[in-house]
């Protein structure tokens, strides 16, 4: 026997279905099948078997039938229930002709349908005396039992409608299933059972998958019939999915089915006055297309994908790449700059990073994120300079759908909710128009967010760091800036010293920007690879770079290695041209005495006495100016003279001499920048000069 365990949670239910002797055979195994399934014995047949299964609720519906002869055939082609027809072994068949044939002379073996071969062959071989004959139906069983008795057969062996038709005809009836037989077919019963629940269990499967997806599908045969259908494409179709399966999609979709791809692809189409792109696939079983799915996709869902993604994209741009670490230099003022920016990232207030153009205040802020608890959440930058009011105020605040004409379907998130968890920066906080202001202002009060069009605010946990190269305190004065917001920004103070403070950071930056701009250009890269490589290939010009001012900071600082670096790739040396550095940034080379630092020309006829003093005038008065981080009140202060006198005495420094050594950066171009927190120390002692 071969009987398997049902799957956890089905018992199948088999109906064995057989009249007279068969329907006590039937009775006497059943019972061996009790822990296995639901076994019913119905003493019914032909209409009257039919009419059971079709009156069966689906609750007691059988999952497979098990009969025999005529009546198995039967229904077989009249109930949509799996059928297992009985059928004796040739040791069965064996053993009946044998006990026949010591009841009678003559024995006849009645099958139903044709006589199987193998069952000639078998009486032929053993020498056996058989008449064999067959029948398709009750009146064809009766007929041949009544011949048989007439050609003088004294046994008959046959299934049950013809053992009780021999019987009443006087023949000896032999009973040609077994016991061995219909466990047999009971264990066919349930193998059918189970593939059955097998298979209904992953067609629901992925019926339940197909109900699901947003897209419509449709699966058809080889000839265009509906295989399945989900919901929503039925819905756009105006079909029910139950009744639409096993149709052809031309009959009941006439006006879609001519229209739709005939080769595997995808392709654009309008389905009922909506446009939809439909791709086709084929059905393939065991290597040979039988049929195609076609799944309808909306074209404004499509666009909907596709502006999420951007989005998505966009969310995955907002993080932070740079570290305090990154932030080069090693002067007291940058020094600072890196302690108090890992001490704030400790912190949750609000940061004011103060500085001008070009000083790294982003990187700055990227640092404090990464240094502080919220470093994997959102780092938000947006400028606030670099919109116009209406579009700034939605890149901030977002909106709600219909907020205002061109509004994106569905609205959109505002940056401040964007941040949320993170840091939201606002660079050039001066620049923002005062009614984006107040909004601001209850922003970091309050915690919460109203979109534009919205009526409900929306809590926001962010960390606002705010940066600005302008002076606020000036433009509350003039009224461009509000004195409350300030003051909630201003709570962690951090000016960022500008380069011309910080002279011997100059080639050393400049060398790393060199390094990192090879790396970009390969006909540079193999000669310039290490820290060093850099640093000597900077040396010619090491003294020009260190003199400038760099009013652009380290923003103009980049720019040029960025020319060096163009220059070096059309040169085989390790250093540039003498006579290129001149055409690559004059306004610095000039401005810094190149000339002098590089000797390209003649020297210039002795200083007079009156020039050597004028200049010895101008150093002190540079001396005193960078000690003072160029607080020109301060030098006045200390060197006892006017603001005229010190400008005077400059001007004339340099045109008397201008040597080489002469700080020519010490004279800030806005001398009114803010201090880094380093105390100057003057280098002379006050001295009382006449104006």
């Amino acid at each position: 026997m071969n009987r398997f365990p049902a799957p956890s949670g089905f018992r199948p239910r088999v109906w064995a279905m057989g009249i007279s002797r068969l329907r006590d055979l039937f009775r006497d195994i059943a019972r061996e099948y009790d822990g296995l399934a639901d076994l019913r014995v119905v003493a019914r047949g032909f209409e009257e078997a039919v009419a059971e299964i079709a009156a069966a609720g689906p609750s007691q519906r059988p999952d497979v039938v098990v009969a025999a002869g005529a009546n198995g055939s039967y229904l077989k082609a009249r109930v949509d229930v799996p059928v297992v027809l009985l059928q004796p072994t040739g040791f069965d068949v064996m053993q009946a002709l044998a006990r026949a044939r010591r009841e009678a002379e003559h024995v006849a073996l009645v099958t139903y349908g044709e006589t199987p071969a193998e069952v000639r062959r078998f009486a032929s071989a053993w020498g056996i005396d058989v008449v064999f004959a067959s029948y398709r139906s009750v009146q064809d069983a009766e007929a041949c039992v009544l011949d048989l008795r007439d050609r003088g057969v004294g046994a008959v062996v046959g299934p049950g409608l013809v053992n009780d038709l021999a019987a009443r005809l006087g023949l000896v009836p032999f009973f040609v299933y077994s016991h061995s037989s219909v466990r047999s077919a009971f264990d066919n019963a349930l193998e059918v059972a189970q593939a059955t629940w097998r298979e209904t269990q992953r067609r629901q499967r992925l019926d339940s998958v197909l109900q699901h997806l947003r897209d419509g599908v449709v699966a058809l045969d080889g000839e265009g019939r509906v295989e399945a259908i989900n919901q929503r494409l039925a819905a756009v179709l105006g079909i029910d999915p139950v009744l639409a399966a096993g149709q052809s999609l031309a009959e009941i979709a006439p006006d879609i089915a001519f229209t739709l791809p005939e080769t595997d692809g995808e392709s654009l189409e309008t389905v009922r006055g909506v446009s939809y792109v439909v791709h086709r696939g084929p059905l393939v079983d065991n290597g040979v297309t039988t049929g195609a799915v076609l799944t309808f996709q909306e074209s404004r869902a499509v666009e909907r994908l596709d502006r999420t993604l951007r989005t998505r994209q966009r969310t995955q741009q907002f993080v932070a790449r740079y570290r305090l670490d990154d932030l080069s230099g090693a002067t007291p003022g940058i020094e600072r700059v890196r302690q108090l920016a890992k001490r704030y990232a400790k912190s949750d207030a609000t940061v004011l990073i103060r500085g001008e153009s070009g000083t790294g205040k982003e990187m700055v802020a990227q640092g404090i994120h990464r240094e502080s608890a919220r470093r994997d959440f959102p780092f938000v930058a947006i400028n606030c300079g670099a919109f116009p009011e209406a579009l700034l105020e939605s890149e901030l605040f977002g909106y709600e759908e219909g907020a205002f004409t061109g509004a994106r379907r569905g609205g959109k998130v505002g940056l401040i909710e964007a941040a949320h968890r993170g840091t939201l920066f606002l660079d050039e906080i001066g620049e923002m128009p005062l009614p984006l202001q107040s909004r601001l202002l209850r922003v970091l009060q309050e915690r919460e967010v109203v979109r534009l069009g919205a009526t409900e605010p929306t809590r926001v946990d962010v960390r606002v760091v705010a940066a600005t190269h302008r002076s606020l305190a000036g433009q509350i004065e003039t009224g461009e800036f509000r004195a409350d917001l300030y003051y909630r920004l201003n709570i962690l103070n951090l000016a960022i010293p500008p380069l011309r403070e910080r002279a011997a950071d100059v080639v050393p930056l400049a060398a790393e920007l060199l390094l990192q701009a090879a790396r970009r250009e390969p006909r540079v890269a193999l000669r310039v690879r290490t820290a060093e490589a850099a640093g000597t290939t900077l040396a010619p010009i090491a003294q020009a770079l260190a003199q400038h001012d760099w009013p652009g900071n380290v923003r103009e600082l980049q720019n040029v290695v960025e020319r060096i670096v163009v220059e070096l790739a059309d040169t085989d040396g390790e250093a540039i041209p003498v006579d290129v550095l001149r055409t690559i940034a004059p306004e610095v080379f000039d401005s810094a005495g190149f000339a002098q630092a590089v000797p390209m020309e003649a020297p210039k006829a002795p200083m007079t006495l009156r020039e050597r003093s004028l200049s010895a005038e101008a150093d002190e008065i540079r001396a005193a100016l960078e000690a003072c981080s160029g607080n020109r009140d301060r030098v006045c202060e200390l060197l006892g003279i006017s603001k005229t006198t010190l400008w005077r005495r400059l001007a004339a420094g340099r045109a008397g001499e201008m040597p080489p050594a002469a700080a020519t950066s010490a004279i800030p171009a806005n001398p009114a920048t803010p201090a880094t927190g380093m105390a100057p120390t003057p280098s002379r002692k006050r001295r009382s000069r006449g104006a």
